[in-house]
C-alpha cells in the first residue's frame, strides 16, 4: 500500500494538473450559462459577433453585409479559418466559449512541452515543471477571443527553432496553417517583424544566411495572407475611410511615456494580464541582480549578453518601451506615413508577448534550481512553480473567469443574497428577448439599445444601428453621431469618447455617468432621453429597447409599446417604435 502511495506520488504534477482541470470543468459546465463571464470586450464584442455570424450563416459567405451599425460587411469580423471563431459555427455560444477555454490549455500545454523537449538536454528531469508551467501559461486570464493566440506562442518559436536547425517541409507546413490559432494584427505582425530582425542579424553575425529562417519569413507571411484574406482585403483593397482615420491618440509627454513604460513591465495590459506582479517579477528581479553581480564579480561579462535569461529579460524591456512610445504622436505620424495601411495600428501589442516571456523567466530559474546537486532544491523549484499557479487561480483579473464565477457564487450561497454583476444567462437574457421579439412581431428592423450593451441585441438575433466594432466606415459614425448628438452636447465626457475613438456607437445619456453597465441595480439621474429621433429613422430605426421608462418618450415622438420582463432577467426592458 505505502509502495503504491509513494508511486502514486511520483506523478504528484499530473495530480495536480488533472485535478484543477477537472474542477475547473466541472465548475463552468455544472453551472452552466449561470457562470459570471467577463463584459469587457468579451461579451460585449466578440461573443455577439461570432452569435451573429452562426445566426446568419455567413461564416463563409462573401459580400454580405451583417446586421449591426446599420449593415457592416463580413470582411470585419474574422476569418472563418480562425479555429477559435469555428466553435461558435458547430456549438451553442456558451459553450464555444468554455471549449475555447479548455482548448487554450490544451495547446499551451503541448506547445510548452514541445518546446521543452527541443531546447533541453535532459528533458526527462524537467517534464514535471514543463507540463506545470504548460498549464499556468493556458489558464493565464488573457483576452479570451485571442486565447488560443497567446496559448500558441511557444508553438511559434518551436517551429522557428526547429527549422533553425535544419530545413524540414512538415515544418514549414505547420508554419504555413499556424494562422489557424494565431492572429495577425495582434501576433503575426510582431512575429514576422521578429522573424525579420533575427535573420538579418543572424546572417551578418554568421556572415551566411540561415536557409531555415529565410524560408520561414515568405512561409508564415503567405498563410496570414490566405488565412486571414478578409484582414487584408479590408485594410489593402477597400478604399472606405474608416474610424481610424478620426481615432485621436493619446500624445504623452516624456515622463507620461516613462510611466507607461513602466506600468506596462510592472502591470503589463488587460488584454494580456497575467497575474505577474506579486510573485513572478520580483523573484525575477532578485535573480536577475544576483545573477547578474556574479558575472561581474568572477569578470564574465560576456554572459551578461549572452544568458538565455538576461536575452528574455531584455526582451521584456524593449517589449515595455515599445508600450510607452506608441503613445508618442510623431513616432506614430512617421510610421504612418512611411505605411499608410498602418494608420490606427496599435504597435503597443507588443507587450502582448510578455505574459510568455515572464513564465519561461520563472522557467528557467525552477529549471535551474533542477540542476543543482542538492535535493532541496528541486523541492524549492516544485514549490514556486506550484505557488506560481496557484496565483494564477486565485488572483481576480479581468479575465479571471473561473475566479469570479467561484467567488460570486460562493457568495450567493452564504449570504444569500444576489450580487450586482450578472452572470451570462442573465446578460444575454436570451428567454426574455425572444418572448420581445414573438409579441411586437419583430421581422428584422433596425433597433437601437438604451441602458444595456447593444451587442445583447446582437446576440439576440436583433439588428442593430448601434454596436461595438473598432473598424467601421467613417461616414457611418458621422450619421450616427447625429442621433446621439443632443447627448453628446449635455455629456463633455462622452462626446470626447464618441469623437476621439468612436468604436462603441451606442445611445449615450445626456450625462457622464456610464448607462449601459452590467449591473443588477443600475439606476440613472435623468430618465429623459437625449437622441434625434429624424435622424434615427434616417438610419432606418424602428424600435428603441431601453432599460429604463423614458419620461420624454413623447417628445421624441415615441410610441411606447410596452414592457418585458421574466423571472430569468433582471432587466425590464420598454419597447419603443418611432412614429
Amino acid at each position: 500500500m505505502k509502495q503504491k502511495a509513494k508511486k502514486l506520488l511520483e506523478y504528484w504534477y499530473l495530480i495536480i494538473i488533472i485535478g484543477l482541470v477537472l474542477f475547473e470543468a466541472a465548475v463552468f459546465l455544472g453551472l452552466g450559462d449561470k457562470s459570471y463571464i467577463a463584459t469587457t470586450d468579451n461579451l460585449d464584442l466578440f461573443i455577439p459577433h461570432l452569435r451573429m455570424l452562426n445566426l446568419s450563416g455567413t461564416f463563409f459567405t462573401q459580400g454580405d453585409l451583417l446586421p449591426i451599425l446599420g449593415g457592416v460587411t463580413r470582411d470585419n469580423f474574422g476569418s472563418e479559418f480562425s479555429l477559435y471563431n469555428l466553435l461558435y459555427m458547430i456549438l451553442p455560444a456558451y459553450y464555444a466559449y468554455i471549449v475555447g477555454y479548455f482548448l487554450s490549455i490544451v495547446i499551451s500545454m503541448v506547445s510548452v512541452y514541445l518546446l521543452a523537449k527541443e531546447v533541453l538536454t535532459d528533458f526527462t528531469k524537467y517534464k514535471p515543471v514543463a507540463l506545470l508551467f504548460g498549464l499556468i501559461y493556458g489558464i493565464l486570464p488573457v483576452f479570451p477571443a485571442y486565447g488560443f493566440a497567446f496559448a500558441s506562442i511557444p508553438f511559434a518559436a518551436l517551429l522557428i527553432i526547429k527549422l533553425y536547425k535544419k530545413v524540414d517541409w512538415r515544418v514549414l507546413l505547420l508554419l504555413f496553417f499556424y494562422p489557424v490559432i494565431s492572429y495577425f494584427s495582434y501576433f503575426g505582425f510582431f512575429i514576422l517583424g521578429y522573424l525579420v530582425v533575427f535573420t538579418a542579424f543572424d546572417w551578418i553575425r554568421n556572415k551566411k544566411c540561415n536557409k531555415g529562417l529565410l524560408c520561414s519569413i515568405p512561409v508564415l507571411s503567405l498563410g496570414y495572407i490566405l488565412l486571414e484574406y478578409r484582414l487584408f482585403r479590408s485594410i489593402l483593397l477597400d478604399d472606405t475611410v474608416t474610424i481610424r482615420s478620426s481615432m485621436v491618440m493619446a500624445d504623452l509627454n516624456f515622463k507620461e511615456i516613462l510611466d507607461m513604460m513602466i506600468d506596462g513591465f510592472i502591470n503589463s495590459t488587460f488584454h494580456a494580464g497575467d497575474s505577474h506582479k506579486y510573485f513572478v517579477l520580483p523573484l525575477v528581479l532578485f535573480y536577475f541582480v544576483i545573477q547578474n553581480a556574479l558575472y561581474i564579480k568572477k569578470k564574465e561579462y560576456k554572459k551578461l549578453f549572452t544568458d538565455i535569461f538576461n536575452l528574455l529579460f531584455y526582451f521584456i524591456i524593449f517589449n515595455s518601451i515599445i508600450y510607452g512610445l506608441y503613445y508618442w504622436a510623431p513616432l506614430r505620424d512617421f510610421l504612418t506615413a512611411l505605411i499608410p495601411p498602418l494608420e490606427g495600428f496599435q504597435f503597443y501589442r507588443t507587450l502582448f508577448f510578455n505574459p510568455f516571456l515572464w513564465y519561461a523567466l520563472l522557467f528557467i530559474i525552477v529549471k535551474r534550481l533542477y540542476d543543482r546537486k542538492e535535493k532541496w532544491n528541486r523541492g524549492l523549484a516544485n514549490l514556486i512553480a506550484f505557488v506560481a499557479l496557484f496565483l494564477v487561480v486565485i488572483m481576480p483579473a479581468m479575465y479571471n473567469d473561473f475566479y469570479y464565477t467561484c467567488y460570486y457564487s460562493a457568495y450567493k450561497l452564504v449570504k444569500n443574497t444576489e450580487v450586482d454583476m450578472l452572470n451570462y444567462e442573465e446578460f444575454y437574457s436570451e428567454d426574455l428577448f425572444t418572448t420581445i421579439k414573438e409579441e411586437i412581431g419583430y421581422n428584422g428592423e433596425y433597433c437601437a439599445a438604451y441602458g444595456f450593451q447593444p451587442g445583447i441585441l446582437t446576440y439576440n438575433g436583433i439588428s442593430a444601428l448601434d454596436g461595438y466594432l473598432g473598424f467601421y466606415s467613417e461616414e457611418y459614425k458621422q450619421n450616427f453621431r447625429k442621433i446621439i448628438a443632443p447627448a453628446l452636447e449635455k455629456s463633455p465626457y462622452f462626446k470626447s469618447y464618441f469623437d476621439n475613438w468612436g468604436a462603441r456607437a451606442y445611445i449615450f445619456p445626456g450625462f457622464d455617468n456610464n448607462s449601459y453597465l452590467p449591473s443588477r441595480n443600475l439606476t440613472l439621474p435623468d430618465s429623459n432621453l437625449y437622441i434625434d429621433t429624424e435622424s434615427f429613422k434616417a438610419l432606418n430605426g424602428v424600435y428603441l429597447f431601453s432599460r429604463f421608462e423614458i419620461t420624454n418618450a413623447t417628445t421624441l415622438s415615441l410610441d411606447c409599446i410596452g414592457s418585458f420582463t421574466n423571472e430569468s432577467s433582471p432587466y425590464t426592458i420598454y419597447v419603443y417604435k418611432a412614429k
